[in-house]
């Protein structure tokens, strides 16, 4: 799968195993292939090349060409003429598609198909594996992106004495993306399973057809909504309570309305009990699906919702 982690994600780490969890992480994230390094150091310091010069040289030139036509959607070429090209330009830059490759090699991806979500954080792709559709969600390398969610990384004892390089948190979010899926999966709620991940590229399940991804829970009308309400409330306390959880964004943007029931995405920004700002991300969670619940006419109250989580 990887970068991924063989910490029991059930058991409450020691001090000591939480320092250990620490250092492997920061050494993971240190092994970057050293022509790589190389090459991404000196294309940093000229600045006045075009930023796809590397993909010039006769090595990286022939990589390209290898997995061209794995990434026709992306691209916008052969079938996927109707695809924004721009999307390559804003999502892919050196490390991305370097990622990419890693990932086909080892064969999680056969094809990069069209984008299917995109946010602040990371785009979203439609995918084909050996194994059937995926969904690729790749995370942009920006610097302005991460620069909010360090709340979400400080303070959770599972990333605490992580250098603050800016490509080790990027790359530290989607391990957290990674290991907060495999948690919540591990505890029976919905949320994509995951399949693999390498830097800043995630594989996973789709959720979606053949006509495109599931919509949000904010895009549909939900015949009954009172069940869906308490169904989940029932998935915010299982998470509290079992999987030492809070979603910390709950709401019906990050909702998927898929086959009929609802499943949760978007959980990188999950942090465990331990962090220090667990029960204010609790109380916010639970509220914003109280007034997504009244918006559809069902009678709750936040009080007695928050009750019915935390006891």
């Amino acid at each position: 799968m990887g970068e991924s982690s063989n910490v029991d994600l059930d058991s409450e780490p020691t001090k000591n195993e939480l320092s250990l969890e620490a250092e492997n992480i920061a050494l993971a994230e240190e092994k970057w292939n050293a022509e790589e390094d190389e090459l991404y150091l000196h294309s940093e310091m000229d600045k006045k090349q075009d930023s796809w010069s590397w993909m010039k040289e006769k090595k990286y030139s022939a990589m390209f060409k290898e997995i061209e036509h794995k990434l026709q959607g992306v691209l916008g070429t052969g079938k996927f003429e109707w695809v924004d090209r721009r999307v390559f330009d804003q999502v892919f830059d050196q490390r991305t598609l370097l990622a990419v490759y890693k990932l086909m090699q080892q064969g999680h991806i056969d094809t990069l198909d069209w984008p299917i979500a995109r946010g602040k954080e990371a785009h979203v792709f439609h995918a084909t594996t050996p194994n059937g559709v995926a969904a690729v969600k790749i995370f942009h390398t920006s610097n302005a992106v991460f620069k909010g969610l360090m709340q979400y990384i400080e303070g959770d004892p599972r990333f605490g004495g992580l250098r603050r390089r800016h490509h080790e948190l990027v790359n530290i979010w989607v391990r957290k993306e990674h290991r907060n899926m495999m948690r919540m999966s591990k505890h029976g709620l919905r949320v994509p399973e995951p399949h693999a991940l390498f830097r800043n590229v995630l594989v996973m399940d789709y959720l979606g057809d053949s006509e495109g991804p599931s919509p949000r829970l904010r895009d549909v009308e939900v015949e009954d909504p009172g069940p869906v309400f308490d169904e989940l409330l029932n998935w915010i306390r299982i998470c509290w309570h079992e999987a030492d959880l809070v979603h910390a964004d709950f709401s019906e943007y990050n909702i998927l309305w898929h086959q009929g029931e609802p499943r949760i995405i978007d959980v990188g920004q999950s942090v465990t009990k331990a962090h220090p700002s667990a029960e204010e991300f609790l109380v916010r969670d639970v509220t914003r699906l109280v007034e997504w619940a009244q918006r559809q006419g069902v009678e709750v109250d936040l009080a007695e919702s928050m009750a019915n989580v935390l006891y």
